[in-house]
């Protein structure tokens, strides 16, 4: 009697796909608790960069603000004394500077400058004559203007024009002012501004003024630093300007410059001027 083999049933087919499919449990970032773990540790830095960034732009606003508060304002300077002093130096004036022209009239432009330039040219002839060179003389205006009539029936009425001319004299030897002063008379100019004396070049003079205010302001600080028992460290600043200097002008008449009289040369006299420098120093102190 054949034996009967017993027949082993093979395992289930749903257990052994179960088996391949069911994934084990893994940290992949994206799935599970892992996932969530990186969206916190996301959030977490983006809060720490925002909060950085709010503090940051915080402190450059607040340092903005306090730069605008001092801006125009000078650096605040704490236990200065400023000290003041003055140079004057007496000198002699070396040149003369005087203005001359003519003024005339036409009923055209033509004959307004017909007149003027005859006289001016006449003038500046006269002018170099006396030994002055072209260098020292210069042209300071040349106008033409209109001239009207008014009348209650027709108005403003064009009945010429006037030219107006003047020039500047440099004259370098003094000896020589009255002389060209009375060139006015001479010629018909019947424009003719003050004479005034004063100094070609004062730098020298200026110096001289300097070195007497600095003494002065020395001399002023020393008084001081032992009236208030303090020391004299050092210098915080310096500051010079010119002072107004005493320019002599003569005062002349129109008739001793042949506008209505003679023509005599006038007695001139350049006197003497002043160059003035006032001098500040700031000291610090302790």
């Amino acid at each position: 009697m054949p034996v009967k083999k017993k027949m082993v049933s093979p395992p289930k087919m749903e257990q052994k796909l179960a088996s391949v499919t069911k994934p084990e449990k893994t940290c992949c970032g994206f799935h599970g608790d892992c996932y969530d773990f990186g969206k916190k540790l996301m959030f977490t830095l983006l809060g720490i960069l925002l909060a950085y960034a709010i503090v940051f732009m915080g402190t450059l606003i607040r340092n903005n603000l306090q730069k605008y508060n001092y801006i125009g304002q000078a650096d605040k300077m704490e236990r200065t004394i400023m000290v003041e002093g003055i140079g004057k130096v007496t000198a002699k004036p070396d040149i003369a500077m005087i203005s001359m022209g003519m003024t005339a009239s036409g009923t055209t432009v033509v004959v307004a400058q017909e007149k003027n330039t005859a006289v001016m040219n006449n003038l500046i002839a006269k002018v170099k004559a006396l030994g002055i060179v072209e260098d020292d003389i210069q042209t300071a205006n040349y106008n033409i203007y209109p001239q009207y009539d008014y009348t209650e029936k027709d108005g403003s009425v064009l009945k010429g024009y006037e030219v107006q001319q003047t020039v500047s004299v440099k004259i370098r030897d003094l000896a020589k002012s009255s002389q060209v002063l009375a060139l006015a008379g001479e010629v018909g100019a019947n424009n003719v501004s003050g004479l005034q004396f004063t100094i070609d070049d004062n730098e020298v003079y200026k110096a001289e003024a300097r070195v007497k205010a600095l003494k002065q302001v020395a001399e002023k600080a020393k008084a001081l630093s032992q009236s208030l028992g303090v020391n004299l460290v050092g210098i915080v600043s310096y500051n010079e300007y010119s002072g107004d200097a005493n320019y002599p002008m003569y005062k002349y008449a129109e008739s001793a410059l042949g506008m209505g009289g003679a023509t005599p040369a006038p007695d001139i006299q350049s006197g003497s001027t002043d160059v003035i420098l006032n001098v500040n120093v700031t000291f610090e102190i302790r």
